[in-house]
Parts: C-alpha cells; sequence; structure tokens
C-alpha cells in the first residue's frame, strides 16, 4: 500500500503546518519521529518528505558534531532509498549536499550563476608540534593578510555547515588605523569557555576581544565571502528568502536589518517581498536565478534560497541555499502557500501510485 510518512518530530511548526496543508489536500501521512527512524520496519513504497532535527545544544563545536550524526543519517536514508521504493520530497543526498556551503557555491558557479564570492588563497596552516598532534597557527594575521591583498576590509564569516545564522560574523578592518569591528551571534561562555551561539548580535570593537573571537571562529570550518552593501527599503538594508518547490517560485520574503545580519530570530523584520517595489525586471531576473539555481541540484523539489541584491544596481546574487528552508511564519499563518503545495506534491504521487 503506498503511504505518505514524515521523518520529523512531534508538535513542530513544520509538522502542524504540513498537516494543516495535508488536511486540505484530503490526504494524510504517518509521522517517523527521528529517534524511531533506524527501527521502522519497512521503507517500501513511501513518499518521505524529512525535516530536520530538533538541536537545543548551542555550542557551536558540538552543533558540528551534531551536523557530522546527521548526514551519517541522510546517508543511512540514502542507502535505504536505494533498497527499497522511497520517492523523496529532496533526496537525502541533495540535503547533504546543500549543508556543504563552499560545495554548494562551487556547483553554482559551475552553472554560471552570480554568488556571493569567497576570499581567495586563505590557508590557515597547521604546525605539527610533536608526533600525532597538530597546532593551528594564530589565523587573525592570515585572515587579514588576505584582506589586504584583495583589498576587501569587510567580510562575512559563517561556518561551512551551520545555519539560522550561527557562529555567523561580519568583519570590518581599517588597516590604515587598525580599527576593527566585528559584529556576532557567538560568544565564549564564562562558565565553560566554549562558544555559543546566542540569539542576539552582539558589537565589538575591544580589537583583543575582535582577535579572540576571531581565532575562536576561524578554528571551526568556515566559509569567509566578500561583504557586499545590500539594497535598502525605508532605511533598511534587506535580503530575500526565495522558496522554490517544482519549479515555481512560491514564496518571496525580504528580511530588513539595520546590522549586517538579517536572519529574523534576531529581531530583524520581515516583509513580503511584493511590497519592496521593486520593478518586473529586477523580479525577473530574481525568479530565473532562483529557477536556475534549483535544476542544479535535481534532487530538490522545495528549496529555499537567499538571495542578495547588490546597493544601486539591485544585481542578484545567491548567498547560500537551504534544502530544508521551507519554514516561513509568514506564510504558514496566512496562506500556508508552501506546506499545502508539498501535500498537493503528496496527494499527486498517492494518485500515481493507487491506480
Amino acid at each position: 500500500m503506498s503511504r505518505v510518512v514524515l521523518l520529523g518530530d512531534e508538535g513542530t511548526k513544520r509538522t502542524v503546518f504540513l498537516e494543516k496543508g495535508a488536511k486540505e489536500a484530503g490526504i494524510r501521512f504517518d509521522l517517523v519521529k527521528w529517534k524511531d527512524f533506524q527501527e521502522m520496519e519497512s521503507w517500501q513504497n513511501i513518499f518521505l518528505k524529512i525535516d530536520p532535527p530538533l538541536w537545543e545544544n548551542c555550542r557551536l563545536e558540538e552543533m558540528e558534531r551534531l551536523t557530522e550524526e546527521y548526514k551519517e543519517n541522510l546517508r543511512q536514508l540514502e542507502k535505504l532509498g536505494k533498497k527499497g521504493n522511497i520517492t523523496f520530497l529532496n533526496s537525502p543526498e541533495s540535503i547533504q549536499a546543500l549543508l556543504n556551503k563552499r560545495g554548494c557555491k562551487k556547483r553554482l558557479k559551475e552553472a554560471g550563476l552570480p554568488v556571493t564570492e569567497a576570499l581567495k588563497n586563505i590557508d590557515f596552516i597547521k604546525q605539527e608540534k610533536e608526533a600525532g598532534s597538530f597546532q593551528k597557527e594564530p589565523a587573525v594575521p592570515v585572515l587579514l593578510e588576505a584582506m589586504e591583498k584583495q583589498r576587501i576590509f569587510q567580510v562575512f564569516i559563517k561556518p561551512n555547515q551551520g545555519s539560522g545564522a550561527a557562529g555567523a560574523a561580519a568583519f570590518c578592518w581599517q588597516p590604515r588605523t587598525g580599527q576593527m569591528i566585528l559584529y556576532t551571534c557567538g560568544m565564549e561562555d564564562p562558565l565553560t569557555h566554549g562558544l555559543v551561539n546566542t540569539k542576539r548580535l552582539r558589537k565589538f570593537t575591544d580589537r583583543d576581544q575582535v582577535v579572540s573571537l576571531l581565532e575562536r571562529l576561524l578554528g571551526l570550518e568556515v566559509v569567509i565571502e566578500r561583504w557586499y552593501a545590500k539594497a535598502k527599503h525605508q532605511g533598511f538594508s534587506y535580503d530575500l528568502r526565495a522558496v522554490v518547490q517544482d519549479g515555481r517560485l512560491d514564496f518571496v520574503l525580504a528580511r530588513l536589518s539595520s546590522g549586517p545580519i538579517t536572519n529574523l530570530h534576531l529581531n530583524n523584520h520581515p516583509l513580503k517581498g511584493s511590497e519592496l517595489g521593486l520593478s518586473p525586471s529586477v523580479w525577473n531576473r530574481v525568479t530565473t536565478l532562483c529557477q536556475e539555481a534549483s535544476t542544479c541540484y535535481p534532487g530538490l523539489r522545495s528549496v529555499g534560497i537567499d538571495i542578495l541584491l547588490e546597493r544601486g544596481s539591485l544585481r542578484p546574487r545567491i548567498i547560500e541555499m537551504n534544502g530544508q528552508g521551507d519554514l516561513i511564519y509568514q506564510d504558514i499563518y496566512e496562506k500556508n502557500v508552501i506546506y499545502r503545495h508539498q501535500a498537493e506534491m503528496m496527494r499527486e504521487w498517492l494518485w500515481k501510485n493507487q491506480r
């Protein structure tokens, strides 16, 4: 018997509003919790949506480990998919590929799509101390040297496998005066001295503090990108979160901020994309870029894409893609377009497989 399965967690907004969409579509799905998925007996003839697991830990080093565990679970699901008859909303391979920001940017660039560019030729060298042990050289001098050589004095730094601005930082440096400014959601826990992620953007200007935090952040696997001046609306800088499903641009949300990091959980301001007053030609460029980016990953039927519009030219660039970037509060509390569309895909699959 054909059935639809959601691999996720009970009571989350993702689950609740997909249930709402499914009810409107006249279908139902079975929920398999992450803690139980390895005990599920049959994965035959199902349509499977994979939601991300819930993580309560906010230590950045621990989040790297949790991400690796999640990737291993995705690899297990990939094997199950090859053994059984599973149709994925988003394939485990594609979700896993988008967890690697650097790899995703490489694929998009190879397809000729505009992206936010990474700094070049940065190598944080490890020095051998004793047999079998290594110590990193200080990373900040390497970063500053690369910034000076490339004449780029404002950069974004973010974990290669992070999400939700976890560990993200914006760094400004004036080589002539030596002034440094760091904006980040990461900070050192005074009790454990571990680096933790917070839901508050902090600004640091003391050089010693900035260098200390940068060294901790650069000790993670990070992506370092040029800091572009973003388009403005009513005095706020903004970028866009677009959701593309089955080649259709289902929703676009602008994220407005007075600071450099726009994620909405940092008390930034959401605005429907249609309320920005952008010209049809700009929207055509954004729509085409999103559709072309989604085709780079054929295993994705639903993808969140973060887009930057350059200030002045409004040229769109892809910041990153998210294979599980479908939860937008401004959608679920209004028309629930995204999850209704997913439920329609599930219904279509059921109809085809029950004939």
